[in-house]
């Protein structure tokens, strides 16, 4: 059956919009977390007011934001899941609301929207602590010595990967053992490359890439080695990389979002399904059971279809016998 696209993106936007109540829900469960990842990438989105201002093309840059929850890498207890929002632009705004009542480690990248969430409030009291990105670090390092061949950015790299080399041999292990380890192994290798950053940027022209990447990490340095004091805290924020990953490569199958409903549709669409995959569910499956009972079940039982509670209906029938 030949179905217009236009009716069957209009059935998708009711089925986001059925299942509304239970993306709201991971939402609200993924920021209650006291450590997360983050992390945003742009989307194109139609406007027919700017074709109207005379840009012919009618297409803003809007904003997919990711945050996850995943304390695999630990062991700790809680499900993993992810909560995707859409906004029409990256002003620092966007974070701070969606954010609003998260209290903990935010790992992300230096973006200066983050800021204000790290600021403490009227009384003193710091909310947000920051966790910053080796793997951020390492890239800048690792973009000179391709572009120079500097030995100083080698050097860099390679006391970065000693660190890299130590995480591999604790990822999955409990928190209290990642951080013994990182205590007796990684501290003092953090301690020698700051000491070598300082020595190093004292020799080399300030203006270039080099130092731009050595002052990266000084200016940031509480950030960079709180994960010497948490063994919950990942050494980088690639597992918030990887959780945007899926819009990238959306990107490459669509042209732009319809509209910012349409944006707000691929984020609460990739809320779902993320935190599908996550929990090792088959995305097809559980969407085509949960659309199909969301209306008959009770409001106050909804976390009984969350991806990580979600029992299909034959499981419940055969609990039930």
């Amino acid at each position: 059956m030949d179905i217009p696209r236009s009716t069957l993106i209009d059935w998708c936007g009711q089925a986001v919009a059925v299942l509304r109540p239970l993306t709201d829900l991971i939402r609200q469960d993924v920021v209650k977390a006291d450590l997360l990842h983050a992390d945003d990438t742009p989307i194109q989105v139609l406007d027919p007011r700017l074709r109207q201002a005379g840009k012919p093309r009618g297409v803003k840059e809007g904003r997919i934001w990711s945050y996850l929850r995943d304390p695999r890498p630990w062991g700790g207890s809680d499900p993993p899941a992810v909560a995707y929002w859409f906004s029409p632009d990256r002003k620092g705004i966007n974070p701070q609301t969606h954010l609003a009542q998260f209290r903990g480690i935010l790992q992300a990248d230096a973006y200066a929207g983050f800021r204000d969430l790290y600021k403490p409030d009227a009384t003193g009291t710091v909310h947000v602590r920051e966790a910053a990105c080796w793997a951020h670090l390492r890239r800048a390092f690792h973009d000179v010595w391709k572009g120079s061949d500097s030995t100083i950015a080698r050097e860099a790299l390679e006391q970065i990967g000693e660190l890299y080399d130590i995480e591999r041999q604790i990822t999955g292990h409990p928190a209290p053992y990642r951080l013994a380890v990182r205590q007796e192994q990684s501290r003092p290798r953090v301690t020698a490359f700051h000491a070598w950053c300082e020595t190093q940027l004292a020799r080399i022209p300030g203006k270039g890439e080099l130092a731009k990447a050595i002052r990266y990490a000084l200016n940031r340095w509480k950030a960079f080695t709180l994960f010497l004091e948490d063994g919950r805290v990942a050494i980088d924020n690639n597992p918030a990389e990887r959780a945007i990953r899926p819009v990238c490569v959306g990107r490459k199958n669509y042209l732009f979002a319809g509209s910012d409903t349409g944006g707000d549709n691929i984020a609460d669409a990739m809320t779902l399904i993320e935190s599908a995959k996550l929990s090792r569910l088959n995305p097809h499956d559980y969407l085509a059971d949960v659309l199909a009972r969301i209306n008959e079940h009770k409001i106050n039982r909804l976390h009984e279809l969350l991806p990580w509670n979600w029992k299909p209906v034959n499981t419940l029938h055969r609990q039930a016998a």
